[in-house]
């Protein structure tokens, strides 16, 4: 088997097995700092035999089975696993026993969608998770399979599914930011060569250390954590995602203690160690190891790199290191990314411009391209053009428009979705029948060759026919009172008697005990008052600068705001939660209460207007 042609993962990883069995693959830290579990390339390629014959035994080539693992390395043998034996893997977020009415119907949906054959998961979980199914019946009638039952199977029986880089190897569930999740089909091919596109952009080496906290259950993470340190053969260290969340300094000091080169994530968790960190914990870090910090959320903020490079450079982090990229789970995970220059921003600005029948381009240049962060150049055979999205035409280098995708990345489409398929992924150029790409839905431009993305489609909000992006009413508001919350916060378009108007969806910093209360029931007098000074602060300051009046606001507590599992606002779950009055508010003001829908009892009239 030659290391340099190879159609499949399992073929790499039979190589690593082959060639390197005791040298160490993956190690799992409990709280980011304690090594509690490892694999060898040798016992995952023994793992996952054992798994591949379980599963042949009980289910066919091309069987969905749903990976339900909580933060570990059982998650890690039981995907390859699925690829040793043909079954088409799904991972997803494991059911919260605590709170299963806001799982479990997410679970249930792609279940049916994808036509859930067995569910896998660990043997400590069966239990748990049958309790918890037990009234959802496409959940409860598929077969609970633990995985972690190693030396029970016969390696000898296992039957090596065929290689074929077109074949489906996991379904990738969307974040589901803007509408219903769907499930993305990547290919064997289309793993191998986004693999090889990250080694390409981000000079990886043997003597590199991948430390990650993201969830293996979504792309960025799946990709950072799990298949590109086999793919390269580097040692990866993950952590929980809560570990971080709770103590985002976990993060950093396990990229100093293991001397970690390669890490990242989305733009909030750099802006949560800038928050959340004393200047005595970071006298005890070290980031001179750190080569690659990956930022990919959107927006990624020019703001958040210039703020983390700053507060860390002491620590011996180097501003060279920051490296914004883009990608989405229809294009396997990444698109482009480079180096940051944040000088490149101001020399990269579209000029001033406005169209009469244009769907994306503004009359007023948007807050955020003057702090648009490029995210470098695509390559490796793959293909960036911005099209208008109504004329579907190129648009000229500097010009907004909607980000079109082509290339060996692209996935094969949308799981049993073949309208959604054909209008996503068969997108042509009107005038020269150029293509297929894959419309993102995202806005952007590019100039010099590199892209700058600007925002989404769906999200751009259009009051009186005027277009503004949210991101930037979002950074208004998050800097107009020491209280609000960075990147927790939506700003969102809702119909009223009187037209489409804005609302806003923001959450304070301060902490109250609300389990088993209304959020509402718990303020107090004097905070209340406060909250009626922040409400009164966000709507003057959205009024400043964005000329725009606000119809409504609510204000949640920490952790409140509906978002994806890789940190994206909803802003569409909090549009519905506006309509709909679902939102557990702290306090609610709005000038509108003929807002669609939403109960007049929803609202505090006691609160400034």
């Amino acid at each position: 088997m030659k290391s340099d042609n190879f159609q499949s993962l399992v073929e790499r990883l039979q190589l690593r097995a082959e060639t390197s069995p005791d040298e160490m693959g993956y190690t799992f830290l409990k709280n980011g700092t304690t090594e509690v579990e490892k694999l060898t390339y040798g016992q995952l390629d023994l793992h996952s035999r054992e798994i591949a014959v379980m599963l042949q035994r009980v289910l066919k080539p091309d069987d969905r089975a749903l990976l339900m693992y909580r933060p570990g390395l059982d998650f890690v043998s039981a995907f390859f696993g699925c690829l040793y034996a043909g079954v088409v893997a799904v991972p997803v977020y494991p059911p919260n026993a605590a709170r299963p009415e806001r799982s479990l119907p997410g679970l249930r949906s792609i279940a049916v969608e994808a036509g859930i054959d067995a569910i896998l998961c660990t043997e400590k979980e069966t239990g748990e998770f049958a309790d918890l199914f037990q009234d959802v019946p496409e959940l409860s009638e598929c077969p609970l399979l633990a995985t972690n039952h190693y030396g029970l199977e016969r390696i000898d029986k296992w039957k090596p599914s065929v290689s074929d880089s077109d074949a489906i190897a996991f379904l990738q569930y969307t974040s589901g930011s803007t509408a219903a999740p769907k499930g993305v089909a990547v290919s064997h091919g289309n793993i191998i060569h986004n693999l090889g596109y990250i080694h390409d952009y981000s000079q990886h080496d043997t003597e590199s250390i991948l430390i990650s906290w993201l969830p293996t259950y979504h792309d960025m993470g799946l990709f950072a954590g799990v298949l590109f340190p086999l793919f390269k053969g580097c040692p990866s260290y993950l952590m929980s995602p809560v570990s971080f969340l709770q103590k985002p300094i976990r993060w950093l000091q396990a990229i100093s203690h293991f001397r970690g080169t390669n890490s990242g994530g989305p733009d909030f968790a750099y802006e949560l160690c800038v928050q959340r960190s004393t200047a005595e914990q970071r006298l005890q870090l070290d980031l001179s190891s750190w080569q690659v910090a990956y930022s990919g959320a959107e927006p990624i903020r020019r703001s958040t790199l210039e703020s983390f490079s700053a507060t860390f450079r002491d620590c011996g982090f180097r501003r060279t290191s920051l490296f914004p990229v883009y990608g989405l789970a229809e294009s396997t995970v990444l698109v482009s990314g480079q180096v940051w220059a944040d000088e490149r921003a101001a020399a990269a600005l579209p000029a001033h411009q406005e169209k009469e029948n244009s769907d994306v381009v503004t009359a007023i240049r948007p807050v955020s391209l003057e702090k648009s962060v490029s995210c470098g150049s695509p390559r490796f055979g793959m293909e960036v053009i911005i099209a208008d999205p109504s004329q579907l035409t190129e648009m000229p280098d500097g010009e907004i428009g909607e980000i079109w995708i082509s290339g060996p990345s692209v996935a094969k489409g949308y799981w049993n979705r073949p309208e959604e398929t054909n209008a996503t992924f068969r997108a042509f150029l009107a005038d020269t029948n150029q293509g297929p790409y894959l419309r993102t839905g995202d806005l952007g431009f590019m100039r010099a060759g590199e892209l700058f993305v600007t925002g989404r489609i769906k999200d751009l909000i259009i009051i009186r026919g005027r277009k503004h992006y949210p991101q930037d009413i979002e950074q208004t508001v998050e800097t107009s009172h020491s209280e609000i919350r960075n990147q927790c916060t939506a700003a969102v378009s809702v119909p009223t008697s009187d037209g489409e108007r804005l609302a806003i969806v923001a959450e304070v910093n301060r902490r109250s005990n609300i389990r088993g209360h209304r959020s509402s029931e718990i303020v107090s007098c004097q905070w209340r008052e406060e909250l009626g000074e922040i409400i009164a602060t966000i709507r003057q300051a959205v009024s400043e600068q964005h000329e725009l009046q606000t119809t409504s606001i609510s204000i949640l507590a920490r952790g409140s705001i509906p978002k994806t599992s890789s940190g994206k606002i909803r802003r569409h779950a909090c549009c519905n939660a506006v309509l709909d009055g679902s939102l557990d508010s702290l306090a609610y003001w709005s000038l509108h209460p003929a807002i669609s829908n939403v109960p007049s009892q929803a609202i505090h009239r006691d609160l400034p207007s």
